[in-house]
């Protein structure tokens, strides 16, 4: 691994675990993501005085958290993709491109990203959208290769669409077989989602072998997202990648404060619970 690359991963992941707040919501063209982040310049300021290891953004926010002043603002993951796919209806044609087509990963150069997201979907009958992505990830990862960038894969296996649209398929062994793809093709981290059985989750860190952040999902309750964190990390998992189950609840920096409890201090879920109420408390 280049040097510039394991840098730019400490600079991610602080002694080995992550959290990392998705704000990238904005490329998916879903009216139910964007609640709770209308205003991103009052979000990211929000979010960085809550200080979580990591900040998810796309290039045309990014320069919200990286002109922040001080040397501690969290680090910067750049999505660098965008589709379709996340739509309550199903498209006559599903797609997944490069927000950059000539050159993908220079956004995340210019703006000093610790790290870069691209999806790996997987829905049912759509070949065309599983292979449009593996051209974008062949594509990204020589040039991640070229200028050390760490590459984080995002598999995602969806059910069908006319279940109610953007539902996770939680089954195991589709999670752990999408999971070894995005290692074989060279992920540096994955950003998996919880399997329905959490005590199977060391499936996928086994399949992995890389660091496994959790992908969050819609928002749900917290109490149970708090339960659910502490068991993943149980399994194996390095830290989170949240977006709704935080910045949609009530108090967004008592809910990081909680989960950074459970990624980097080992809390269980009733210690990150009141952590939470203590820090929504005035």
């Amino acid at each position: 691994m280049y040097l510039t690359k394991k840098v730019r991963l400490n600079r991610l992941m602080r002694g080995g675990r992550c959290l990392d707040v998705a704000i990238d919501h904005g490329v998916c063209n879903e009216p139910s993501f964007m609640a709770g982040i209308e205003d991103m310049a009052g979000v990211v300021k929000m979010l960085a005085a809550a200080a979580p290891d990591a900040i998810q953004m796309n290039y045309g926010q990014s320069d919200l958290l990286q002109s922040l002043p001080g040397p501690h603002r969290p680090a910067l993951v750049m999505r660098v993709d965008m589709g379709n796919p996340y739509n309550r209806q199903r498209h006559r044609e599903m797609w997944a491109v490069l927000q950059n087509e000539s050159d993908p990963i220079l956004p995340a150069l210019r703006m000093d990203a610790a790290c870069v997201v691209v999806n790996l979907f997987m829905l049912p009958d759509e070949p065309g959208l599983f292979r449009q992505c593996v051209q974008n990830i062949s594509r990204l990862g020589n040039d991640c290769e070229k200028y050390g960038m760490p590459l984080m894969i995002e598999p995602l296996v969806m059910q069908p669409n006319e279940k109610g649209g953007y539902l996770v398929d939680g089954d195991t062994e589709k999670i752990v077989t999408l999971v070894r793809l995005a290692r074989e093709m060279g992920a540096d981290i994955v950003k998996a989602d919880p399997t329905d059985d959490p005590s199977e989750f060391h499936h996928v860190v086994q399949a992995a072998r890389c660091p496994v952040l959790v992908r969050g999902g819609g928002k749900a309750d917290l109490r149970r997202v708090l339960e659910n964190s502490a068991l993943l990390m149980g399994q194996g998992a390095h830290g989170m990648v949240y977006g709704r189950n935080i910045y949609q609840h009530d108090n967004p920096r008592a809910v990081v404060a909680a989960l950074m409890a459970i990624i980097h201090d080992g809390a269980d879920a009733d210690a990150a619970w009141s952590i939470y109420g203590g820090s929504a408390s005035p």
